[in-house]
């Protein structure tokens, strides 16, 4: 009987590992096609059947951050020689990059990168501090209405951003505030701050009360109890609500879209947005993709071990 039930489980175990294997893949096969369509030349990203083995290059790359125009005729040889690597690239695929006398002219994306950026950490770093003060009053004193209180902060949650962008939209241009950061971390704080609020109150109710009640009775003020004992063991959660407002934050398009033109655009709507002769660049976009990713991941990878902990707290009461 030990031996069928030995037998069972291992065949379980080859089950579930093959299971999450294919998921693996399936999740990462998308990955793994902007990655390889950043680095493909322009015909192989659109050929049939696609292209697996490639020689890579980085011309999207240098396509992704300069601008360019379409050549009318060809290149002069002894200009043609005398262009360092990266431009002959830009050469070679019949274009030619703008320059203001012997400066080249940049792209608008690292412009758009860094207004993500700076959106991002910013509403982030607000939605993160505002729910975690929120999240601690509602976990240690007594308020009225609590509970309808708690649903009124999801319930902003509950309306997608399309539905609400052009009302928003209205109200921006009235005081002004369309096509400013000011104005994108303000909605991304809004969005991101009955989510923070939520999953900050689940880890401050995981955090014995009799801390507090030990530091105040030493001569702590309330404040003081928070700094120094509830915000150490919460730091946990703040961790992993961080991730996740980040990945809102950093990933948003609707509002990003609606709400902002030029000084203030993000990447998402501008990356689509990059065309080449005539048609979409796809390697150009994938290129800009590919590198919008890399600081999500990072942040992620670096707040690994807290985000385990941080998604499983509060699971298992004693």
């Amino acid at each position: 009987m030990a031996a069928v039930r030995t037998s069972s489980e291992v065949a379980f175990n080859r089950i579930a590992i093959a299971a999450v294997l294919i998921a693996t893949l399936i999740f990462l096969a998308p990955i793994y096609w902007i990655a390889s369509t950043a680095f493909k030349p322009k015909e192989l990203a659109v050929s049939v059947p696609p292209t697996v083995l490639f020689e890579p290059e980085v011309t999207p790359f240098v396509r992704l951050f300069t601008k360019r125009v379409q050549m009318q005729k060809a290149v002069d040889p002894q200009v043609y020689d005398a262009a360092p690597w990266w431009e002959k690239r830009i050469y070679d695929g019949g274009e030619r990059v703008l320059k203001v006398g012997k400066d080249v002219q940049l792209s608008q994306y690292p412009d758009r990168f860094m207004n993500s950026l700076i959106v991002a950490v910013i509403s982030t770093v607000l939605a993160v501090g505002m729910g975690t003060f929120t999240a601690y009053g509602f976990s240690r004193f007594k308020v009225k209405g609590e509970a309808d209180l708690l649903f009124f902060i999801l319930s902003t949650r509950m309306l997608p951003p399309v539905v609400v962008a052009i009302p928003m939209f209205l109200m921006y241009r009235m005081v002004g505030l369309n096509d400013s950061h000011i104005g994108l971390i303000i909605l991304y704080v809004a969005f991101n701050l009955s989510f923070s609020v939520w999953l900050m109150k689940g880890f401050m109710d995981e955090i014995p009360k009799e801390y507090e009640e030990a530091a105040l009775v030493d001569g702590y003020t309330r404040m003081q109890a928070f700094f120094k004992i509830v915000l150490p063991e919460a730091a946990t959660g703040i961790a992993a609500t961080a991730v996740f407002c980040f990945i809102t934050a950093w990933n948003e398009y609707a509002f990003a879209l609606i709400m902002t033109n030029r000084r203030a655009q993000t990447a998402p709507p501008f990356i689509p947005s990059q065309i080449g002769s005539g048609l979409p660049d796809w390697t150009t976009i994938a290129a800009g993709t590919f590198l919008f990713l890399l600081p999500v991941a990072i942040f992620t990878f670096l707040l690994r071990n807290h985000l385990l902990r941080g998604v499983t707290f509060g699971a298992i009461r004693k």
